[in-house]
């Protein structure tokens, strides 16, 4: 089937980035948020990346106002019932995912494929909440942040996915300029179920006094050629964010990598949540420090 109307709930940080690629790719977009607050600000997310792209003179005015003008934004369900593919972008939580898609379960045509775009919980969990063949129409598109520059998502087959739908999600990431990975639906996917351990590996090196934080990630920065040290990496992630995957992870698997450590659970607790709160493992208030 071909994917020509693209329906996102929640438009923070990635569900605007979901919103913007599928509207650079020429399909038409739906917006649907809880309250016009919400989508003013998703509105603001978007026209502040395309304004920076024109700044920058990779693309028009003209291409701007074209991508702006095929994304329609919305605080009502019902406004979802013409999509092909809705994406659903909310928090992580099974409850609030649940009660979203039995709603739109009730509002979408049978042909309508629902993705979600958690990045650790499982997407079976979440299909539970529709009835019948809506359960093969269900996949996970795990985008990754920003996503109008990372260039990866995972799509992810359920137990009950259909072949039909899982190709044309596949196909649906190819079109808004993604590489496609395949994966199963168990927690973490391909990307997190490697990351967290390492991650979080990273912190108890620090906790234990191995080495400062500046040297762990300069050691994996030089050492491995990777972009961003661990550390860095989890401020940048956000230190609530992998606590909750790893609570997650641990509780599936039951395994000491995927279990979160004490320094992490403290920093948590204390409000330092890396950039998103301007303190993490390293102090962002001033510019200069660290």
């Amino acid at each position: 089937m071909t994917i020509k109307t693209v329906g996102v709930v929640g438009c923070g940080l990635m569900g605007s980035g979901i919103a913007q690629i599928s509207a650079q790719a020429g399909m038409k977009v739906v917006v649907r948020e809880v309250d016009t607050k919400g989508l003013e600000g998703g509105k603001a997310k978007v026209d502040r990346f395309l304004s920076t792209a024109v700044e920058k003179g990779k693309m028009s005015a003209e291409e701007k106002a074209a991508i702006l003008a095929r994304i329609t934004w919305t605080t009502s369900v019902p406004d979802l019932k013409d999509c092909d593919l809705v994406v659903e972008a909310i928090t992580e939580n099974m409850k609030a995912k649940r009660e979203l898609f039995a709603e739109l379960d009730k509002v979408c045509p049978p042909h309508t494929i629902f993705g979600s775009n958690t990045s650790s919980l499982a997407v079976g969990d979440m299909a539970v909440a529709t009835q019948g063949a809506r359960r093969a129409r269900f996949v996970g598109l795990h985008f990754f942040n920003p996503v109008p520059l990372m260039k990866l998502v995972e799509v992810v087959r359920t137990l009950e996915t259909s072949d039909e739908v899982f190709d044309a999600a596949c196909a649906f990431g190819a079109k808004v300029g993604k590489t496609v990975v395949r994966a199963k639906d168990t927690p973490g996917f391909v990307v997190n179920l490697l990351l967290v351990p390492y991650l979080l590996d990273a912190i108890r090196a620090l906790e234990s006094g191995v080495a400062t934080k500046e040297d762990i990630d300069t050691g994996m920065k030089l050492g491995c050629g990777y972009p961003m040290g661990p550390l860095e990496l989890l401020d940048f992630v956000g230190l609530d964010t992998t606590l909750f995957i790893a609570d997650i992870m641990f509780d599936e698997f039951k395994e000491y990598r995927y279990s979160a450590p004490t320094m992490l659970r403290r920093l948590v607790a204390a409000g330092r949540h890396g950039r998103k709160t301007k303190w993490g493992f390293y102090d962002y208030r001033q510019p200069a420090a660290k």
